[in-house]
């Protein structure tokens, strides 16, 4: 691992992980290692990321050689360097690393049409913020509850939320990311 990509305490600085993950081959490697025990050959690798990248099976072998060629010249040695994986080009051979906790942090996937969890808990905010409002403004319906009830409904909704937020983290980054095999 590079001295200028680590800080002091051996994780990787936030430009360095950016610079990683802005990239969509090198994100598809990171998560197509999570299968398996974490490690897969490089002709494997490039056949799985063509796959995905043209959504073809087989992807048509040109591609699957453009694939092998850039991740083999480019992706994994910078992945190799930041300590993300190990590379090994002589058995071309490709696993996680301990720098992959510094980055699986990261790698939060938010579908098209759903939300993020920060915009989840802005939102929960927003309208714990209107319902308090509301409360202290006498709006009928808002003020007729009792604000102690209404305060432990909206710390139960934070905690609630906050719990199903932290668990479901520990359910899928473990599969993804999980290097004890």
């Amino acid at each position: 691992m590079s001295t200028s990509s680590a800080s002091l305490a051996g994780t990787l600085d936030r430009t360095d992980i950016h610079d990683i993950l802005r990239n969509d081959r090198r994100r598809h490697v990171l998560t197509s290692l999570r299968g398996d025990d974490g490690s897969m050959s490089l002709r494997d690798l490039s056949e799985v990321i063509a796959t995905e990248e043209t959504g073809e099976d087989p992807a048509p072998r040109n591609v699957r050689q453009s694939v092998y060629v850039s991740l083999h010249q480019t992706h994994l040695p910078k992945l190799d360097d930041h300590g993300v994986v190990e590379y090994d080009t002589d058995a071309k051979t490709v696993t996680l690393a301990e720098g992959i906790d510094d980055v699986r942090v990261y790698m939060e996937v938010v579908p098209g049409d759903d939300i993020s969890w920060a915009e989840y808990y802005l939102g929960l905010t927003a309208l714990a913020l209107a319902l308090v409002a509301a409360h202290a403004a006498d709006v009928p319906t808002v003020s007729a509850v009792d604000p102690h009830a209404l305060f432990t409904i909206l710390f139960l909704a934070f905690g609630v939320s906050a719990s199903y937020h932290f668990l479901r983290q520990q359910q899928l980054l473990p599969d993804w990311f999980d290097r004890s095999h």
